[in-house]
């Protein structure tokens, strides 16, 4: 079941232009956009949040368009850059009594939950955490609100191999209890280890859009990793 709908996404800067993007996510399913930087990877996600103005198209989640009900749709998704930068002196718990008050949703009893499960001291500050810990917490903000879609730009960026790892774990466990994910990267391997859907965008445009096991049948070569897959692509589009 489609859970979030893009059509026909424009947006024209001076020198980029976001050009007629068009996809849906699955319910309950993790959904890797990849492309490499610059493709348009945050563009397209900004655009999801109304952070960036989309020059024309239509958004749409759980069957309602972003442009009427952008509050509402706003308290039952997560949003992620990566690291949290925010309140660094400030401890976790000080900055969750704040960040509650804005979400009528708010299950302290979740919070306690990701707590555990992500191994956080709500005594500690940001700018005593890790960069893994950090993705964490902001992980922490948006699930504590029972945050049912999870929309993460490059969260995975600068950790080290075993703090990936573990991120990537914790969105499998996040899907068996039925949150919606969509991560954007250019490194493969995240894709390989916890994607079920693939969508490729380059130069502005979605090139693909289907399952991994589809995606690698439909465009790859005998022998190829999904990795020289995408290379290869790439070098085909600029060709």
């Amino acid at each position: 079941m489609s859970i979030v709908e893009l059509k026909g996404v424009c947006k024209t800067y001076p020198a980029f232009r976001l050009n007629n993007v068009s996809f849906q996510l699955e319910e309950g399913k993790i959904t890797g956009f990849i492309g490499r930087n610059g493709a348009g990877k945050t563009t397209t996600i900004k655009s999801m949040l109304n952070l960036v103005h989309a020059d024309s198209g239509e958004i749409s989640y759980f069957g309602m368009p972003l442009s009427d009900h952008e509050m509402e749709i706003k308290q039952r998704i997560g949003y992620s850059t990566g690291t949290v930068s925010w309140y660094p002196r400030k401890t976790i718990r000080q900055i969750i009594d704040v960040t509650k008050a804005f979400y009528p949703t708010w299950d302290e009893e979740a919070y306690r939950k990701y707590m555990m499960l992500f191994g956080l001291d709500e005594n500690k500050k940001p700018i005593e955490l890790s960069e893994g810990m950090k993705v964490k917490f902001n992980l922490l903000l948006a699930l504590s609100h029972k945050a049912e879609i999870l929309i993460l730009d490059e969260p995975t960026s600068g950790l080290d191999p075993f703090s990936r790892d573990e991120l990537l774990e914790i969105f499998e466990t996040l899907k068996e209890h039925g949150v919606t994910i969509l991560f954007s990267t250019h490194i493969t391997s995240d894709i390989e280890k916890c994607a079920d859907n693939i969508i490729y965008i380059s130069n502005g445009e979605i090139r693909a859009d289907s399952a991994k096991a589809d995606f690698i049948q439909k465009y790859g070569k005998a022998g190829e990793s999904l990795e020289e897959i995408f290379l290869r692509l790439e070098r085909e589009v600029r060709a």
